[in-house]
């Protein structure tokens, strides 16, 4: 092999050591003109804090507001368990006024699907009524009925019926 063909080999394994050397150069950290580093740490606090407290919001927002209501065969009125649940979502939203919900109305697998979706419906209203009565603002609360067509048990049997009939709420 030639003299040239090592000095290519040479500069090839020189641009290629240069490449990787400079791309993987630590970069210094900037700093703001003007801001000290225990003023950057306080900085590095409150936004630790601010992620704590928004998982804690989090966590009150999945346990209160999916936590669903229950209703008899047939039937739109609250049970007394129902009734307790509201009473929980409802001081959850007087403490985030700022939260919307939507109230899904569902039912059991049996009856026509016009009469599931009406029954859907009153279930998803008593429950939004329930929650105005508690001085959570209407403006607030949107209601929709999927009637059966949303299974929460998609088996076909009384404990799978008896689970989907239900109220469930969503954050709008």
């Amino acid at each position: 092999m030639t003299n040239r063909f090592w000095r290519g080999l040479a500069i090839l394994f020189v641009i290629t050591g240069l490449v990787f050397t400079t791309s993987c150069a630590k970069r210094p950290v900037k700093s703001e003109p003007g801001v000290t580093t225990a003023e950057q740490e306080a900085q590095k606090a409150l936004e630790e804090q601010r992620l704590r407290e928004e998982r804690l919001r989090q966590v009150a927002r999945e346990s209160v507001l999916n936590q669903d209501i229950h209703f008899q065969f047939d039937k739109s009125r609250l049970l007394p368990n129902a009734k307790e649940i509201l009473r929980d979502k409802a001081k959850w939203l007087r403490a985030h006024p700022d939260v919307s919900v939507i109230i899904e109305g569902h039912c059991d697998e049996r009856g026509t699907n016009e009469y599931n979706m009406g029954l859907g419906d009153r279930r998803a209203r008593s429950a939004q009524s329930f929650l105005v009565d508690l001085g959570i603002g209407r403006a607030r609360l949107t209601t929709i009925s999927y009637g059966e067509e949303k299974p929460a048990d998609p088996r076909h049997n009384e404990r799978a019926w008896t689970k989907n009939r239900r109220a469930h709420f969503a954050i709008d």
